[in-house]
């Protein structure tokens, strides 16, 4: 069995008007969801094989931040270039070349792909994955080249507003 953890960046600023979108931090809320998320995840002992993250500086950032909630080495974090401005196929593609010997894995990276990535292969409707959301997927394969369209199962879809009291 293999599990991919899809994971939207906190959210953004959009403070600086003279910055481009690569460049763009993170903001208060995005900070305080991270923190949020970060203990979900240590509070449920998930700890990944391996965390990929696209190089924008709010992906990578959210993929730091949980990687040190969850005790995983922040150096070990690997930037995948395609995984910014990328496709469904890209994430296909990083998916298929995953080492064999991992069974779970992060995958930091933007909307709208990582919507439809969530929905391409679990065959479920997802709408929206929300800044700083973790859906966790499972997929009856030993192989991570085996994973394919609407083969994958949804363990669970936690995001940070489900935490909050209204």
């Amino acid at each position: 069995m293999k599990k991919i953890y899809l994971i939207r960046h906190a959210k953004s600023s959009w403070n600086d008007g003279m910055l481009d979108d690569f460049s763009r931090p993170l903001n208060g809320r995005g900070k305080k969801d991270l923190q949020l998320m970060g203990e979900r995840l240590a509070m449920f002992e998930v700890l990944p094989d391996a965390i990929f993250t696209s190089p924008a500086k709010r992906a990578l950032k959210t993929a730091k931040a949980l990687a040190k909630s969850i005790d995983y080495k922040k150096n070990k974090v690997s930037v995948v270039e395609s995984l910014y401005e990328s496709s469904f196929q890209d994430y296909l593609t990083l998916i298929h070349s995953v080492n064999d010997a991992y069974k779970d894995i992060f995958i930091v990276a933007h909307n709208p792909t990582i919507t439809e990535v969530g929905e391409r292969l679990s065959g479920a409707i997802l709408t929206n994955i929300p800044t700083c959301a973790i859906v966790c997927l499972s997929f009856d394969v030993d192989h991570f080249k085996d994973i394919a369209e609407e083969n994958g199962k949804i363990l669970f879809f936690d995001y940070p507003k489900k935490h909050t009291s209204l």
